[in-house]
């Protein structure tokens, strides 16, 4: 008889926990979650931290966060975390009253990308499992993966002697309008750089120092049309022929900014969910590296355009140096990059995986 009071006394107080957790369970809940940098370079490792405070006077027996993350981002073993299918990630909590917990999973970034890990649902019960309750959350989680740099020697050699050409030219040439500096005069100075009001005050000649020549700018174009009749998404196997451009375009435009180089890229592929085509023109600056970069994450592999169409937008382009990556040529394309040419530009084009065509 005992035993079923007690069974009798166990049913009433978990159908009371459940009560009261049905009603305040939820509202006393605070739920964050971030990753640990707003971006990273593919292939580096970083961390999604999560954040739950119990802010009511309130034992919660369990708690589950599920939500769905891309299989780009691998998350390692640990416990009270499940990873299904490398796409459902769902991590399980106890809070006691007043609690706040703080959990660090430790994530690798296997893909280039942007990645946004906020909407989350949070699922409490109680401890007989008499029924859980949900809410759905829609914060943000976003993080920028970057494109893997490539080292020299992976660099097409046309493309390397390319950023070599750009370098060397950028550094023959001073602009006489740039001035960055004094120092003293050095036989063979030419005599319009003594800057007279420095040598008054140092007592000895003082010249001018330059900067260097402001034209030199690269504009690499990425084409994703695999061929003429190419149209939309491309098939997953495709898709690695455009990630390497990708790759290639981006080591050449971070090597060349580091170098003074004016760098820029344009592809028709659009940025994320935005419409049109990528298009950042040529420009130098210390937060040009990060613009950049950020716009390689944001490419979605797409085929906004027809290639040789979205060439007949850049005949606005003069004096540029243009490198072009495509998959494949065709008279219709060399046609307008010919016409690009004519307009002052020098053109080189590397096929992906065939070679250099110099136009």
């Amino acid at each position: 008889m005992n035993i079923w009071v007690l069974l009798l006394a166990v049913l009433i107080l978990g159908g009371l926990q459940r009560r009261i957790l049905k009603k305040f369970g939820l509202r006393g809940l605070k739920y964050s979650r971030r990753f640990s940098a707003a971006a990273v370079y593919e292939g580096e490792s970083g961390e999604l931290v999560e954040v739950l405070r119990n802010d009511r006077p309130l034992f919660i027996p369990w708690l589950r966060a599920e939500s769905r993350i891309s299989p780009h981002l691998r998350f390692g073993s640990q416990e009270n975390l499940s990873v299904k299918g490398d796409m459902y990630h769902k991590s399980v909590f106890t809070l006691r009253p007043y609690q706040q917990i703080t959990r660090r999973h430790k994530v690798r970034f296997l893909h280039r990308g942007a990645y946004d890990a906020g909407n989350v649902t949070l699922t409490i019960g109680d401890l007989l499992d008499l029924g859980a309750d949900h809410i759905e959350l829609h914060e943000t989680a976003e993080i920028l993966v970057y494109p893997r740099i490539l080292p020299q020697d992976q660099l097409p050699l046309p493309v390397s002697r390319l950023q070599g050409d750009l370098i060397v030219r950028r550094h023959l040439i001073t602009d006489p309008f740039f001035v960055n500096g004094i120092r003293p005069y050095q036989r063979g100075d030419n005599p319009r750089d003594v800057h007279w009001p420095a040598t008054a005050r140092m007592g000895e000649m003082q010249v001018k120092t330059h900067d260097y020549t402001a034209d030199t700018k690269l504009l690499v174009i990425i084409n994703c049309q695999m061929s003429e009749g190419q149209w939309g998404d491309l098939m997953d196997y495709e898709q690695d022929m455009i990630e390497h451009a990708i790759a290639i375009a981006a080591t050449l435009c971070i090597r060349v900014l580091s170098a003074g180089v004016a760098a820029g890229f344009a592809a028709n592929m659009p940025l994320g969910k935005e419409a049109g085509c990528a298009m950042l023109m040529p420009e130098r600056g210390s937060v040009r590296e990060e613009e950049l970069l950020s716009a390689f994450a944001r490419l979605r592999i797409h085929r906004e355009r027809n290639f040789p169409s979205f060439l007949e937008d850049l005949y606005f382009l003069r004096n540029t140096d243009i490198l072009v990556l495509s998959p494949y040529s065709s008279p219709d394309i060399e046609e307008k990059l010919q016409q690009l040419k004519m307009m002052g530009n020098t053109i080189t084009m590397y096929l992906m995986g065939k070679g250099e065509t110099r136009l």
